[in-house]
């Protein structure tokens, strides 16, 4: 323990990885016209050289990178694609050509270049092979690269027996996945729907289950007196916008879960991809799946966004609507409660509330739970990802920001089938920063987004200092003796 805490830590820690790298596109150029003008400039000079050259070049680049990416040549040759448009149009390209091309318009990007913090964690969906007492967990990651920029990783660990923790493999090539044709539903799409003839006819002529082909062959057939109205191309890409912000991404049954990486596929999460609050999550006949709720920054803007999964290898996409879901924090309930889905939510900035997805996939105003009462926690509080649930109540474990910005992790209980009831609360902290773990990216932060309750004890995953990542384990009996009554 440290500092009077009640958690004890565990001592495996995970700590930033610069050999963990992607490809990205690179286009020279700080704005258009000079994007354009060094570009072309660029691949003449590439395509300018002998073939003998171009091949030996290319080779070179094979054998430097080969070992740290997987398919690096379709790599390249997608990146040329995205650039072909800067060829002269007289010019007939070798592969080997092309492919060079597509090397000069790429870098590597290091995911966790910066930091990885603010992790959670759920049963892995694959437990066997285990010894008794032993879970094997997915652990998701925020990862911070170079400009700040958030993606969602993963790694794994066994648990137990007794508090034994062992982290898995996170060594080779990353892989960002494939995009996957996504399937969109009617009813979300009228939660973001504009109020006149243009979208009301859209939301009648669509199926209730559709793709992006289904929505254009709509459009096609809309009465043309309904296309010549002034406000319906504006209408139509609203629209579109909205079901461009839903989206799926898959990958290789084979790729091991700590080599596959989240990233920012849309406008709305082109800064990043933070805090994403994993949980297991169990359908009122049983049947088990994932969800996990993140925030996606544009750089201005934050939002609420769902991830949804069945084994963490196929992965959608969705915004979530409604007022809670306009802040950072939001984190589902594992099952409905009392025929209700709930989440905890943040939506004012500094209270921790509770909230209620009505039948209009709307996340409704929260009922308010928590307020920053104690000293550690007066400048804002909010949850550490997903309720636990135990024979106790839901746990559910917090986070405090008092003095100098110094963050604190404690904990409450809520009723089991009344959640708007506190029934107890930890009067002190359950973690706060150690000596050793005041330094970093961002000062004195200690910050889950999830634990979970094994053999008898929650184990909770945390960052710290925004720059590395512990581990915790408190007994549940103990934890709830601790607390007492709401004052």
């Amino acid at each position: 323990m440290t500092n009077g805490d009640l958690a004890t830590r565990l001592g495996p820690t995970i700590t930033p990885d610069p050999r963990r790298v992607i490809i990205k596109l690179f286009v020279p150029g700080e704005d258009a016209a000079l994007t354009r003008t060094r570009s072309a400039a660029l691949i003449d000079r590439v395509t300018g050289l002998d073939e003998d050259t171009a091949a030996d070049l290319l080779q070179d680049v094979l054998r430097r990178f080969g070992g740290r990416h997987d398919d690096l040549e379709a790599t390249f040759a997608h990146h040329h694609d995205l650039v072909r448009h800067r060829v002269r149009r007289d010019a007939e390209l070798s592969l080997t050509s092309r492919l060079l091309v597509g090397a000069y318009f790429s870098h590597e990007y290091a995911v966790e270049g910066a930091a990885v913090c603010n992790p959670s964690m759920v049963p892995h969906p694959d437990q066997s092979g285990l010894d008794p007492g032993t879970l094997r967990v997915a652990i998701s990651l925020r990862q911070i690269g170079e400009g700040h920029l958030s993606s969602i990783g993963f790694t794994t660990a066994l648990l137990g027996p007794g508090s034994a923790l062992v982290l898995g493999d996170r060594s080779g090539p990353l892989s960002t996945g494939r995009g996957h044709p996504a399937r969109h539903r009617r009813d979300l799409l009228a939660a973001d729907a504009w109020d006149n003839e243009v979208s009301a006819a859209m939301l009648r002529a669509l199926p209730e289950h559709f793709d992006d082909d289904d929505f254009e062959r709509t459009i096609a057939r809309l009465p043309g007196d309904l296309l010549t109205r002034t406000t319906a191309q504006r209408t139509l890409e609203e629209l579109r916008r909205a079901i461009r912000a839903e989206y799926a991404v898959a990958f290789s049954a084979e790729l091991p879960l700590h080599r596959r990486v989240l990233w920012p596929s849309t406008a709305a999460e082109r800064n990043g991809m933070e805090d994403a609050r994993f949980v297991q999550v169990f359908d009122e006949d049983g049947t088990a799946s994932y969800r996990a709720t993140y925030t996606a920054y544009d750089g201005r803007h934050i939002r609420s966004h769902l991830l949804a999964s069945d084994d963490l290898r196929l992965f959608t996409i969705t915004p979530m609507r409604g007022p809670a879901a306009a802040n950072k924090g939001m984190a589902l309930f594992p099952r409905p409660v009392g025929g209700r889905r709930l989440a905890l939510c943040r939506s004012d900035g500094e209270i921790i509330g509770l909230t209620t997805l009505d039948r209009n996939n709307t996340w409704q105003p929260p009922v308010p739970l928590h307020v920053p009462r104690r000293a550690w926690e007066l400048i804002q509080v909010g949850n550490c990802g997903s309720p636990i649930e135990t024979r106790y109540g839901w746990l559910v474990l917090t986070h405090g920001v008092g003095p100098m910005r110094d963050y604190a992790v404690g904990a409450m209980l809520l009723d089991l089938h009344k959640p708007e009831r506190v029934i107890a609360e930890l009067p002190g902290t359950l973690l706060t920063a150690g000596d050793a773990e005041r330094d970093g990216y961002v000062p004195n932060v200690v910050y889950s987004c999830g634990g979970l309750l094994h053999a008898g004890a929650i184990w909770l995953p945390y960052g710290a200092g925004d720059t590395c990542i512990g581990f915790a384990r408190v007994p549940l009996d103990g934890l709830v003796e601790a607390m007492r009554p709401p004052a």
